[in-house]
């Protein structure tokens, strides 16, 4: 409802004050009327407010610093900034900075209806999706998901409207983006999650061996089958099976693994008996399906048995507002396991992960915090715990910048943390490939700040 929407417009013009005002009362929206942009914003300190409507040019402080002070005391306010015809590049640079919208004077109320109707239906659906977020969390327990990024809702949205059904999911992403999370999150959001969450990973098995694992097999099938064994096909049933990097599976074994998904039945390996399972499929790869087809080293009906819904998970640097909710996450699991009480990271080291790429993605994440815990002396993590590579980045980074001393100190401390990290970090083996004595090498590690 309307009623229920507040709307402080801020305008030091009486007469444009009050017509706007008028107008939005008439469409019932809740209003509050500031001649004053410093008043204003005491008045969203002490208001719910959802939206500000707030004029560029006034005497005391500008649109601009109306939208930073706001976004400051609420950073989920939405701003739309009213400004004259000659200021549009202003207004602009304040959508860059963070503003919803603009409006140029005189103003179309027309437009203005519009625009509040768009951000409201935005809200409405950044809503759902938070909430959707939630009871897939709250209700099926989804662990070791952590996200905020519109990327990864737009997973676990999917993930929430595949669930039910039977259909096989075929998920798709590089190395360590979570495929296997998400595949326990369909399992755990389905009417089967009260039977078995199996796992198979195709890579690590020879193709021997991946055939008893999927299948099972009798006493007596081969040298050292001591005793009947169970598949993960045959213990999945009923629930999910997940067969993990199925782009490495060999092309004999997709031809069994076909008729299993076509006939729910199969036969263990030395046996005769067909049995038959109901398991939901849920495969996963990193590579180019498509392209293997055309090559002929998977087969087209498989393909195409497997990848009835797709779900595409994201690398981690296309969705970086997730690192800083998952390095919090990490930080807390890591310290926890450690006897540690490191809550935070320095803002340099923060930084530094920030605008890092990530080629291992969440899995390298985990890998860098893990040990940047178990290192760490202080109840911070700073710079100086992070792996040799990320501090590399950052002396890349200021090469290209700074004073002519300042370039050649970040020079220097490249070379020194290559040549630390081609030695593990010893550095009497660092300073012989330096042509450096050792304790020229600690001078310069002091002098640098590197540990």
């Amino acid at each position: 409802m309307t009623g229920d929407y507040t709307i402080l417009v801020i305008d030091d013009e009486q007469m444009q004050l009050s017509a706007l005002s008028g107008f939005l009362k008439k469409k019932k929206f809740k209003v509050i009327e500031m001649l004053s942009a410093l008043e204003g914003l005491e008045k969203l300190k002490n208001n719910p407010v959802d939206l500000i409507l707030t004029d560029f040019k006034m005497p005391e402080i500008t649109g601009m610093q109306v939208l930073e002070r706001a976004k400051a005391i609420n950073p989920d306010i939405d701003v739309v900034v009213m400004t004259a015809y000659g200021s549009i590049e202003s207004a602009k640079e304040a959508i860059q900075k963070g503003a919803t919208d603009y409006l140029t004077k005189p103003i179309d109320l027309l437009q203005l209806e519009n625009i509040i109707k768009k951000i409201r239906e935005r809200k409405r659906l950044i809503s759902e999706n938070l909430e959707l977020k939630k009871q897939l969390t709250e209700k099926h327990h989804i662990k070791n998901i952590i996200s905020q990024s519109p990327e990864m809702d737009e997973v676990l949205n999917k993930v929430a409207r595949v669930a039910n059904s039977k259909a096989t999911v075929m998920i798709r992403g590089e190395s360590g983006t979570g495929k296997e999370q998400v595949a326990q999150a369909i399992h755990a959001s389905s009417p089967r999650s009260d039977k078995p969450f199996v796992a198979v990973n195709c890579a690590a098995l020879t193709e021997t061996l991946l055939e008893s694992a999927l299948f099972g097999h009798e006493k007596g099938a081969f040298t050292g089958a001591v005793q009947q064994v169970k598949g993960r096909f045959e213990i999945a049933d009923g629930g999910t099976l997940f067969i993990d990097e199925i782009g490495d599976i060999p092309l004999t074994m997709q031809v069994k693994l076909l008729r299993v998904i076509q006939e729910n039945a199969f036969e263990r390996v030395g046996g005769t008996e067909t049995i038959h399972v109901d398991p939901r499929i849920v495969a996963a790869t990193n590579r180019n399906l498509e392209k293997m087809v055309q090559e002929g080293t998977f087969r087209e009906d498989l393909y195409y048995r497997l990848n009835v819904i797709s779900i595409i998970i994201p690398p981690l640097r296309e969705r970086r507002t997730d690192i800083l909710p998952l390095l919090n996450y990490l930080l807390n699991k890591f310290s926890e396991e450690n006897g540690k009480e490191i809550k935070t990271l320095s803002k340099e080291a923060a930084d530094l992960l920030l605008k890092y790429h990530f080629p291992g993605n969440v899995r390298e994440l985990e890998n860098i915090v893990e040990q940047a815990v178990v290192l760490s002396l202080e109840n911070i993590i700073t710079t100086e715990d992070l792996p040799f590579n990320i501090q590399e980045s950052r002396s890349e980074e200021s090469l290209s910048k700074g004073t002519l001393e300042q370039r050649l100190d970040s020079f220097e401390k490249k070379i020194i943390l290559d040549a630390l990290n081609s030695t593990n970090g010893v550095q009497t083996r660092a300073a012989k490939l330096l042509g450096l004595s050792e304790r020229n090498l600690r001078y310069k590690l002091k002098k640098l700040g590197l540990k």
